[in-house]
């Protein structure tokens, strides 16, 4: 008992410590994927919740990204994908720079928002990286994919850069990779979300042992994981009965109260398709959102209900922060405590399980229309309107289940 109340009070002390702490990625080469294709992930933990989804037509290609509602929204990218398939994620080291003085910090926006502009290749990614003044300004893990398969992690600092081949058996035996918040090559003392890394370790090794290596499975048992590795304990195992306040500990699960996004990249499977590649993406507090398709393909008009409007904010963005604040109604360090009732519980009144069979939809539709897409069956405006039927779908189901209207 005091053992588990000691280890308690050093994982607040450590949130508290470290609340910039985030992120927790992977890369997953398309030789174990069902389809053939790789996948890019990255749930972004942040201090600024308002996300949304924009379509750049700034640089040499194309390019969906997410973007972060302030005053610097169109000068970085904090996850994306451009018309040649190329696609970029990141999540923060902390690692790489130790001992370094460098003042010059948090440009891994701005690198990757060149990227996506500019690269079309892993190739073309180092040379970039090569190429740019030093320092960098970055301590980083880039989780970069192409559409001639490529699919590797660049452990970025200052002033070099270590690159781990998911291809590669001899770095990825079981064809994934996976970086919270340390790089490998980085000074072990300096390692950080280690606990996060150890879940996702568990949760990839099940997916891949049950087949299940696909966006939907992935977002539930990633964005959406409710187990700990460190305590041993999954929120799943005692749900509460109903809706009344039920309270549990909240510190280093792989969805945080920082969590702002989700985004999983579906690469293309060669290069003359790179235009069917998408992007889903979760915008807001995972545990009370849905995932959405966006494809280059279908033109620079996204759909409404995640495109950034003049506020600088996302409808379904503003939406599923409203339902999370339900979440954590305690102030300062009440914080670090779920109200678990009201996202699962036995009656199934939970804001996850309420959201389930609308993304169950959302992902039904999209995997036909995807199916056609690869086929040559399906155009631009089949894109265009399944987004419509997608802002309307959620407009309707956030109305009638939350009182909420995403489209006003």
């Amino acid at each position: 008992m005091k053992f588990r109340i000691l280890l308690l009070l050093m994982l607040v002390i450590a949130e508290l410590n470290n609340a910039a702490i985030a992120c927790t990625t992977f890369i997953i080469s398309g030789k174990i994927t069902p389809d053939g294709k790789p996948l890019l992930f990255k749930n972004r933990d942040t201090d600024n919740m308002n996300n949304s989804l924009f379509f750049f037509n700034d640089g040499r290609y194309d390019y969906i990204g997410i973007v972060t509602g302030d005053s610097l929204w169109n000068k970085m990218v904090w996850g994306g994908y451009n018309s040649k398939g190329f696609a970029i994620i990141n999540s923060a080291a902390y690692n790489n720079n130790t001992g370094d003085t460098t003042k010059l910090e948090d440009q891994e926006g701005v690198i990757m928002k060149l990227a996506l502009q500019n690269c079309k290749t892993l190739q073309d990614f180092e040379k970039l990286l090569d190429t740019i003044r030093k320092p960098l300004g970055t301590n980083t893990n880039f989780g970069v994919i192409d559409a001639n398969g490529g699919a590797a992690y660049y452990e970025t600092g200052n002033y070099r850069y270590v690159k781990y081949d998911a291809n590669d058996p001899s770095v990825a035996p079981d064809g994934y990779l996976i970086r919270t918040n340390h790089s490998l090559s980085g000074d072990i003392k300096d390692r950080k979300g280690i606990c996060r890394f150890n879940t996702a370790s568990l949760a990839m090794s099940e997916a891949a042992a049950k087949h299940q290596v696909t966006p939907k499975y992935l977002f539930d048992h990633f964005s959406r994981n409710l187990s700990h590795s460190l305590t041993k304990t999954n929120l799943w195992d005692n749900i509460p009965l109903d809706t009344t306040s039920d309270f549990r500990f909240f510190i280093d699960y792989i969805p945080r109260r920082i969590t702002a996004s989700a985004v999983m990249i579906v690469g293309a499977p060669n290069e003359k398709q790179a235009g069917n590649a998408v992007m889903w993406t979760i915008l807001g507090f995972p545990l009370t959102s849905v995932a959405i398709p966006t494809w280059i393909e279908g033109g620079d008009k996204l759909p409404e209900t995640a495109t950034m409007k003049e506020n600088l904010h996302s409808p379904l963005c503003d939406a599923a922060l409203t339902l999370k604040g339900n979440c954590f109604p305690v102030p300062g360090e009440g914080q670090n405590y779920i109200n678990l009732a009201v996202v699962i519980n036995k009656q199934n009144t939970g804001y996850m399980q309420l959201l389930k069979p609308i993304e169950d939809t959302i992902f039904m539709r999209a995997d036909q229309l995807i199916m056609a897409l690869d086929k040559g069956n399906k155009s631009k405006c089949d894109i265009q309107d399944y987004y419509k039927w997608l802002d309307f779908y959620l407009n309707e189901s956030f109305k009638k289940l939350f009182n909420i209207e995403l489209l006003l």
